[in-house]
């Protein structure tokens, strides 16, 4: 399945990209869309999201902005195109030490104050934790956001101002997103496209 756009240049595409679950993926992402994915529990969402990351294997080619992925070094493309897992990896003890910025009224958005800094890793909760993930991979300005279930440990109003604060980077920097939900209210909400994930294949959704 070819998920098109009338855009000449798209921001992302991928072409015959496979993974251990999927064939022939075929998608462009245009500048500043958001292009909702579904599908069930290990049908390949996730993979497909790290394979456009280079972080799985695979085969296909992916580009942004017309160039191969194989021309940037990886951690500029992982920069550029960044990848938010439904689990969250932390290195420092703090979560200041993740931040090299404090952007406070980003943060306040999502209902922290500025001593977050200062709390460890350890005591967040799974939707702190996934919170302050999200505002991490922001402070990277990627041009493309792979987001993986971003609002799974959310309630509803959080999830609501995730949703939000997405939509405004997306449109203030032009970024693609490519969001992973098993909402389909949320899908229908955030996205301008939904593709559902069925027996290895992409299939679109109306």
């Amino acid at each position: 399945m070819t998920g098109q756009t009338s855009a000449e240049s798209p921001l992302l595409a991928l072409r015959n990209l496979s993974t251990l679950l999927l064939t022939g993926v075929n998608l462009q992402l245009a500048t500043g869309e958001c292009v909702a994915l579904s599908g069930a529990s290990g049908s390949g969402k996730t993979l497909l999201l790290r394979a456009i990351a280079d972080l799985d294997p695979h085969t296909g080619t992916v580009a942004l902005s017309g160039r191969d992925r194989g021309s940037f070094p990886p951690t500029e493309w992982r920069r550029r195109v960044g990848y938010l897992p439904a689990e969250s990896q932390w290195w420092g003890e703090h979560v200041g030490a993740h931040f090299p910025a404090f952007d406070e009224p980003l943060f306040a958005t999502l209902g922290f104050d500025p001593d977050v800094l200062e709390w460890e890793v350890a005591r967040c909760s799974t939707g702190e934790r996934q919170r302050l993930a999200l505002l991490r991979l922001l402070a990277n300005a990627p041009q493309v956001l792979l987001l993986d279930e971003p609002t799974a440990s959310l309630d509803p109003e959080t999830a609501a101002r995730v949703e939000a604060v997405i939509a405004a980077y997306r449109h203030e920097h032009g970024a693609g997103v490519l969001w992973v939900s098993h909402d389909p209210d949320q899908a229908r909400r955030v996205a301008g496209r939904r593709f559902r994930i069925a027996k290895g294949r992409l299939e679109a959704e109306t």
